[in-house]
């Protein structure tokens, strides 16, 4: 039995040193998740009328890196107006890049036209000081269908040509496919067909401009 007890030993000391040192502790990084704001303008929900022409801003948010707002305004006709340009301001800063989600549409009712609502969403550093901060909707727009510039745009636009002595005529003609388009059909020597393009098939035959502008407050 003596002789087992170091034979014993031997073999754990042994078995320690084959076995290596033990890998230490491997401690991960703690990563913690950023605390964006989010925050709901106090002021109630305000009108404003520009050249005759509704727009309201009902409620507008900040969750953290997107300030969202929703709009509602008078549609001028049946065609599918929305938000044209718009900017966010705050700090000195200007973001003009937008994205728009269709919310609804009201009928018109009592002489006060239809209206519609779109949500507006901006994009913001989340440490940006949003306390004095403005939404501007600079215009509303409906791009025309091949059809409505023949049905609805062509008298307005050839009545601006006409005021403003552009000497450029416009008439509704089918296409190799026997739709109606309006085309140019006359024009001064001197204007390029690219210019009269221009001028004729310029948005602002089809937005409506104010700007509309509102004051709200998003927090620090």
């Amino acid at each position: 039995m003596k002789k087992i007890i170091p034979i014993l030993f031997g073999l754990a000391v042994l078995a320690s040193a084959c076995g290596g040192q033990a890998s230490p502790a491997v401690v991960l990084p703690t990563i913690e998740e950023a605390s964006y704001p989010t925050v709901q303008a106090s002021q109630a929900a305000s009108n404003q009328n520009i050249g005759g022409f509704d727009v309201g801003l009902q409620r507008a948010w900040r969750d953290g890196k997107t300030v969202f707002a929703d709009v509602c305004f008078g549609l001028p006709d049946t065609s599918d107006w929305t938000i044209w340009a718009a900017h966010f301001d705050y700090g000195g800063q200007s973001v003009t890049d937008f994205s728009t989600t269709f919310l609804k549409t009201q009928n018109g009712s009592n002489g006060q036209p239809a209206q519609r609502c779109d949500q507006i969403s901006f994009y913001v550093p989340p440490d940006a000081d949003l306390s004095s901060a403005s939404l501007v909707i600079e215009s509303i727009g409906a791009q025309p269908t091949a059809d409505e510039y023949c049905s609805l745009y062509m008298p307005k636009i050839q009545q601006t040509l006409n005021q403003r002595g552009l000497g450029i005529a416009l008439d509704c003609k089918p296409n190799a496919g026997g739709m109606l388009t309006m085309q140019i059909v006359s024009k001064p020597a001197s204007m390029s067909d690219a210019d009269a393009q221009k001028i004729v098939f310029s948005d602002e035959f089809y937005t409506v401009k104010g700007p509309w502008k509102f004051t709200v407050n998003l927090g620090q």
